[in-house]
């Protein structure tokens, strides 16, 4: 674990970083670094680390175990939180030295299949509203021809004369400290505990193949970038009739051209012209599923904000949807005609302003002050 950056310096936050700190600086970098923006050599490994410190980092009990601990997992050998039943105590370091004399793990017991994970890239609107869609895995099952057992069909794998079916074999070391029984995976099986005489054609003994499979996934309305959705039971097959394994989906969302998100708010800027903000109007805008008109306000400044209320993401877990926040930009007409210049001067007039256009230019100007006038 050497090789890992310390988490709070991975999303460049202090220690005491409150939680809307901690999930600013993800959305910030995620955006920064997410492949299909930055096409950078490192940018998807980089979009890896800043998932991982958040995963820790926004959740309590992760973060307060990473602050105590750092990346070491306090589960591991006889620290932190004493002996783990399931692996890393007492019993593993008696294996290390006597072979396995404090457990014997039944080598025929069943064994639930691994996990798989899969990135799924979306549109920008199918992470709003959701879809159904199905996509295409690889992993590991059981094979059909053999029923997973890795014998030839019609014959069954045998219990090893060696291990009895244990697994282990038993050597008897005479030391200077008296006689030693050491247990150690059974040289004849191969720890396995069965003997396969034929195998089958299809899987070649192992009992397992490589398929691909069409999965049906919902994808829930409102998933952030960088979110991750478990599928039950989709993962690797299990073995000797444990259970599968699960498929973690990690949605990875392609930005807008128009909207950006923040949390379940939606934001947009929206040009106006002069006249508009000046003497105010009703303009139209675009949301995610239809357009609405707003009434600007006379004499509203480049940069004012405008909130519609319920028109942005569905809220994952909960009620409603977030809001949208509409930004208007004055946007200052140019090639003008020598009409609209005139109005424009006179304009200037009635407001006491002077344009300045009749005197010298802006470069004489600058040399007169050089010398002196």
């Amino acid at each position: 674990m050497a090789d890992k950056r310390d988490y709070y310096e991975v999303l460049g936050v202090g220690k005491s970083a409150s939680d809307d700190e901690i999930k600013k600086a993800y959305r910030g970098l995620a955006r920064k670094y997410h492949p299909d923006v930055n096409k950078e050599a490192d940018a998807e490994t980089k979009f890896k680390e800043v998932k991982e410190a958040y995963d820790v980092l926004s959740d309590s009990s992760k973060r307060s175990q990473y602050d105590q601990f750092g990346h070491i997992d306090p589960n591991q050998g006889m620290g932190g939180g004493g002996f783990s039943s399931g692996g890393g105590g007492f019993g593993d370091i008696f294996d290390m030295f006597f072979g396995g004399g404090g457990r014997q793990r039944d080598p025929n017991a069943p064994q639930r299949g691994n996990d798989l994970q899969y990135t799924m890239t979306i549109e920008f609107k199918e992470a709003v509203f959701g879809k159904e869609t199905d996509i295409t895995i690889n992993r590991t099952e059981n094979c059909d021809t053999c029923n997973g057992t890795g014998a030839k069909k019609g014959t069954q794998p045998k219990t090893c004369s060696v291990c009895h079916g244990s697994g282990q074999e038993e050597v008897v070391q005479n030391t200077p400290f008296g006689r030693m029984v050491n247990r150690r995976s059974c040289s004849n099986c191969g720890g396995s505990g069965t003997i396969i005489e034929e195998k089958c054609g299809t899987c070649g003994g192992t009992g397992r193949v490589q398929k691909q499979r069409k999965i049906n996934v919902r994808i829930p309305a409102g998933v952030d970038d960088g979110a991750q959705m478990r599928v039950n039971g989709e993962g690797e097959g299990g073995s000797r009739g444990g259970p599968p394994g699960d498929l973690y989906i990690v949605f990875r969302v392609k930005p807008h051209d128009f909207f950006e998100r923040e949390d379940d708010d939606i934001y947009c800027e929206i040009p106006i012209t002069f006249a508009q903000a000046a003497l105010g109007d009703e303009i139209e805008v675009p949301t995610l599923n239809e357009k609405v008109k707003i009434k600007v306000p006379a004499g509203t400044q480049t940069g004012t904000y405008f909130r519609l209320k319920g028109k942005g993401v569905p809220r994952l877990r909960g009620v409603g949807q977030g809001d949208q926040h509409i930004k208007v930009v004055v946007v200052t007409p140019s090639n003008l005609s020598d009409e609209q210049k005139d109005l424009l001067r006179q304009f200037g007039a009635l407001n006491g302003e002077h344009t300045h256009e009749n005197e010298q230019s802006f470069f004489d100007r600058v040399k007169r002050a050089f010398r002196g006038d």
